[in-house]
Order: structure tokens, then sequence, then C-alpha cells
């Protein structure tokens, strides 16, 4: 068993002790991760592979980093294929680099026992995604990961987007609808408000 293998496996533990109603969820991921060859590559389209993403969100933690996806036409996190790195975390950042020139991004979950930082889960979602050209249907396992963005910093349209930009959570129903995106938004308010409650005073 590979470190990152190892290591995502005690994320993915950490992960469904915190959320016990996405225990499904996480049941299907390990079966993918356990009983198929080779999850991390594009070309494994049955059942699907799995993908890495970045809620990544403003210092004051008000604002999430949305793209307009070309393929999908939706708003939606960023995010990509693994392409056989089973360092998922470091997809991600590669990811938000690469789609809208972020950097010096710094995990926003807090450190929780023995898992990394890096390596916590904020949300995991398998979605289908449609035929395109040759390739037939098939379903993306989405990591995701919550950084946050460093001060002052602009984010720059790709290839891959109609558009980036800055969506105030409180404001995500006016781009997107997508289940996903609002548990995530869920779950992120409930981590700032977690955060409010144990933040010392003086």
């Amino acid at each position: 068993m590979s470190d990152a293998h190892g290591r995502f496996l005690a994320a993915l533990d950490e992960y469904r002790t915190r959320w016990p109603a996405e225990a499904v969820t996480v049941a299907r991921f390990l079966m993918l991760v356990e009983r198929w060859p080779d999850p991390l590559a594009r070309t494994a389209l049955h059942p699907g592979h799995i993908t890495a993403s970045a809620w990544v969100v403003t210092p004051d933690g008000d604002a999430v980093l949305l793209t307009h996806h070309k393929k999908l036409d939706k708003w939606l996190q960023i995010g990509g294929h693994a392409d056989g790195d089973p360092n998922l975390p470091a997809v991600a950042v590669r990811e938000a680099h690469e789609e809208s020139g972020a950097e010096g991004l710094r995990p926003a979950l807090p450190r929780r026992g023995v898992i990394d930082p890096a390596w916590r889960v904020f949300d995991l979602d398998v979605h289908r995604i449609p035929s395109f050209r040759t390739t037939p249907p098939h379903e993306h396992y989405d990591v995701c990961f919550a950084y946050y963005a460093p001060e002052q910093f602009v984010p720059v349209v790709s290839d891959e987007s109609h558009d980036v930009r800055w969506v105030r959570i409180a404001a995500l129903d006016k781009y997107t609808r997508e289940r996903s995106i609002t548990r995530m938004a869920v779950k992120w308010r409930l981590l700032q408000r977690h955060a409010t409650r144990v933040r010392p005073v003086g």
C-alpha cells in the first residue's frame, strides 16, 4: 500500500466519522479504490474514476471561487482529473492553479487527530458525466478539499472555463443550485459557526 493510498483510506474513515449520514457515499469510494485496478485514471470509465476539487474561499470565508465550466455549462468549484496522481490534495491545488492562477492556498479545515490537515476531506460527491465526443457517460468520484486563498488574489480565466469569479456564499443560488454546491455551502457555514464558538476571547 502506498503512503498516499493509506492517507486516503484514513481520510475516508475520518470523513465518515465526521459525517455519518454520508456513510453510503464513503462506501462507494471504498469499493472503487479497493476493487478496481486503476481508479485514478481518466480512462477508467466503468463505473468511473476519481477526481479532486478545491473549495477555495476568501480569507474572511465569505466568498467561494467558482468556475463556469465550458463542457458542463455549469458554475462549479474548481477541480479536475487525477490522471494517475494518488496525491489528491496536490491534484486539487494544481487544478486550482491551472484554472484560476491561484497560488499559496492554505488548508481551511483544522487539524483533527492524526489526520494531516492537507488530507482532511471537505466533501465527497459522486456525479454522472454525460457523453462527450468519443467518451461514453461515466461517473466522477470527486474528493473536495477546502482552502483559503491569499489576500488580494484575483482569479484568471483559463481555457477550460467561460468565466471564473468570487461568489458570495450567501448569494450562491443566483449562480447555481447544484446539490453538491449547496451541501458544501451548508458545511462551510457550520464550520465557520464552530470556529466562532471556540475562538478564544482576549
